[in-house]
C-alpha cells in the first residue's frame, strides 16, 4: 500500500470529502541538503544503512546541483579545505543564492579561513565554516529568501529549520491563507523562521508567535525589524511554556506581553514528526479554529483523536518528499458547537 492510500485511509475515518494531493517534481525540489564528506566524496546512507559516495544529487535544486561537483573538486585539491572536513551542507533560496557550510573536526585557523574566502569568491557562493563552538562566514551568515508568495523577505541560518521543498513551500503558505475564515488574532506554536507567521500577519489583526530554537528566533527577528512589522510579537518559548503562560506563569522572555490581552480566533501548530504531545492538548481545546500543519499523517491522526469536539473542516496533502514515506498536510480543524 502506498503512502497516499495509507494517509487517506487513516484520515477518511474523520474526514468524508475527497482529499486533494499536491504532487511535487521528483527531482530538483530540495532547497536544503546535508552530506557527509569522506575520501573525496559527498556521502549519505541509503535505507539499508549502506554508505553512498556521491558527486551529484538529482533531488537538489538545480542551483545546488550545478555547484556540487566544482565545489568538491576545489575541496579535494586543497589540504586546508579537505583535512578533517566531515560534513558539507547546502542551502539555496528562491533566487538561487547558495550558502554552503563546511563543518570540521579541527579548530578554524587563518589558513582555512583564507581558503574559504577564496573558494567563496571563485564559485560566487557564501560559505560558513564551522567547528566546535566556532563559526566563520565568508559573507552573510543569514540567507535571505524573497519568497514569491509573500511580500516579506524570510531568513534562514545554516542551523535553522526551513521548509525544504521549493515548489510546495509557497503553495502551502497560500493554502493556509485560503483555509482561514473570520481571522482576528493568531497564536502560533513552533513558528520556526516565520514561514507562516509573516504571510499570515497580513490577514490577522495581531500575531503572537513562539519558538524555542534560538537560530529561528534570530531569523524572524531580522524580518520583523527589516520590514518594521508592528502586529507580530514573539517569544522564545516551547509549546508547553505557552500553555503555562495562559495559566498565569510569568516569563521574562515575554518582555511584558500579556497573552490574555489577545482575541485569538485561531491557533497554528506545525510540530515535529513526533506530533504535539499530551501536554499541549488542553491549550488547543480552548480555540475555535486550529490550523494544523503536519509532516507525519500518523501522528496527525493520533493528535486529532485527542482533541475534544473538533472536526476536520479542510485538508490537503502535499508530497514534499517524493519517493520517500513522508507527506505534509495542511488542514484546519473547527470546534463543533
Amino acid at each position: 500500500m502506498d503512502k497516499f492510500t495509507k494517509a487517506i485511509n487513516l484520515i477518511s475515518d474523520h474526514y468524508y470529502s475527497d482529499i486533494l494531493i499536491n504532487h511535487s517534481p521528483a527531482n530538483g525540489y530540495r532547497s536544503r541538503c546535508e552530506f557527509g564528506y569522506k575520501n573525496g566524496f559527498y556521502t549519505m546512507f541509503n535505507s539499508d544503512g549502506k554508505r553512498l559516495n556521491l558527486r551529484s544529487f538529482p533531488v537538489a535544486r538545480p542551483s545546488i546541483q550545478n555547484i556540487m561537483s566544482p565545489l568538491l573538486d576545489c575541496i579535494n585539491c586543497n589540504e586546508d579545505l579537505y583535512n578533517k572536513l566531515f560534513q558539507v551542507n547546502f542551502r539555496t533560496n528562491s533566487i538561487n543564492k547558495i550558502l554552503v557550510t563546511l563543518i570540521y573536526h579541527k579548530p578554524l585557523n587563518d589558513d582555512l579561513k583564507h581558503q574559504a574566502i577564496k573558494l567563496s569568491d571563485n564559485l560566487n557562493i557564501d560559505i560558513n565554516v564551522r567547528a566546535r563552538k566556532e563559526l566563520f562566514s565568508s559573507g552573510q551568515e543569514l540567507l535571505r529568501d524573497p519568497v514569491h508568495s509573500s511580500i516579506f523577505n524570510l531568513y534562514q541560518t545554516d542551523q535553522s529549520f526551513y521548509q525544504p521543498n521549493y515548489f510546495h513551500m509557497p503553495q502551502m503558505i497560500s493554502k493556509a491563507i485560503e483555509f482561514i475564515d473570520d481571522p482576528k488574532d493568531l497564536l502560533e506554536l513552533y513558528c520556526g523562521s516565520g514561514t507562516f507567521t509573516l504571510p499570515l500577519s497580513t490577514i490577522f489583526n495581531r500575531v503572537f508567535a513562539s519558538e524555542s530554537n534560538r537560530q529561528s528566533i534570530k531569523c524572524i527577528t531580522k524580518t520583523i525589524n527589516e520590514h518594521k512589522i508592528d502586529n507580530i510579537k514573539f517569544a522564545r518559548l516551547s509549546a508547553e511554556e505557552v500553555s503555562e503562560a495562559f495559566l498565569g506563569r510569568i516569563f521574562r522572555r515575554m518582555e511584558g506581553i500579556n497573552i490574555n490581552d489577545y482575541d485569538f480566533s485561531h491557533i497554528l501548530v506545525d510540530p515535529p514528526r513526533s506530533g504535539l504531545g499530551k501536554n499541549v492538548m488542553p491549550l488547543l481545546n480552548n480555540f475555535e479554529n486550529i490550523i494544523y500543519i503536519s509532516c507525519n499523517y500518523e501522528t496527525y491522526v493520533k493528535d486529532f483523536k485527542m482533541l475534544d469536539n473538533y472536526e476536520i473542516k479542510k485538508i490537503e496533502i502535499f508530497d514534499q518528499f517524493p519517493n520517500t514515506p513522508h507527506l505534509e498536510l495542511v488542514s484546519i480543524l473547527k470546534k463543533i458547537n
